[in-house]
């Protein structure tokens, strides 16, 4: 049997303060439906982090998995480029 596709992110961390937790913003843009202009929208997603590795500014690839607590069904894969 196989097992189904899940979802994968890239965005930057924007908060560890939590432990072994993060807070990824991912970004994209949308076409506004009217104006046609393109507009940045974002989402925060609470991301698993079990070695406490990520720091504020890192690009980050997360990847959805199950519930891990009450607001947490994310967990980091890799990280893709330190924060300078």
């Amino acid at each position: 049997m196989e097992r189904n596709l899940r979802k994968e992110r890239i965005g930057v961390v924007s908060s560890n303060k939590m432990d072994k937790s993060i807070v990824v913003m991912v970004e994209r843009k949308v076409k506004h439906p009217l104006y046609g202009k393109f507009v940045k929208k974002s989402t925060k997603f609470i991301a698993h982090d079990e070695e406490n590795t990520c720091n504020e500014g890192d690009t980050v690839k997360i990847m959805e998995t199950r519930k891990l607590s009450k607001n947490k069904n994310w967990r980091l894969i890799d990280i893709i480029e330190r924060a300078k």
